[in-house]
């Protein structure tokens, strides 16, 4: 038994997990879910809902299996970058921080750097079905050059000031 294979299956499971239940809670109340990003100036904040939660439930699972584990850490590089940009970055660096700082996206953002940079290990599909891992090499820059393109397309901050 090799202690990489065991570690990075270790860490696909827990961040797969942790970020599929995620999207699950978005799904669950996605009225709410669109609510909320209209709140924080989502362009189209049904679609963007849908899409967010869809996202989250598919990139956990496949990071779960270790399913083309470089384009599962690039969306989840994506989604929390997007996340601390539009609601985290504002409210400090710890995650104890009053609507919680951007100190756990960080942290996933990290793992899910790593992953791809790794490899998911011989415990993985990928493996088992010879899938290329060279790009998980760049899955930091490519997931935050896909977070840019998302805000610069989707997402207005709003203000409080009336006259702007």
């Amino acid at each position: 038994m090799n202690k990489v294979d065991v570690t990075m299956a270790i860490l696909r499971g827990s961040v797969g997990a942790s970020i599929a239940y995620h999207g699950i809670n978005k799904a669950k109340g996605l009225a709410g879910t669109a609510s909320w990003f209209k709140s924080i100036g989502m362009k189209w904040p049904n679609q963007q809902a849908v899409i967010a939660a869809s996202t989250e439930v598919i990139a956990g699972v496949l990071l779960i299996f270790g399913l083309v584990t470089p384009l599962s850490c690039i969306a989840v590089i994506a989604l929390m970058a997007v996340a601390i940009a539009t609601v985290h970055a504002r409210v400090g660096y710890f995650i104890f921080l009053p609507n919680g700082g951007w100190e756990y996206c960080a942290s996933i953002i990290a793992v899910a750097t790593a992953i791809g940079v790794t490899g998911p290990g011989s415990w993985s599909v990928d493996n088992a079905w010879g899938i290329n891992q060279s790009l998980g090499l760049v899955a930091l820059p490519i997931g935050v050059i896909c977070a840019v393109c998302h805000l610069a397309l989707c997402w207005r901050p709003l203000t409080n000031n009336p006259s702007a």
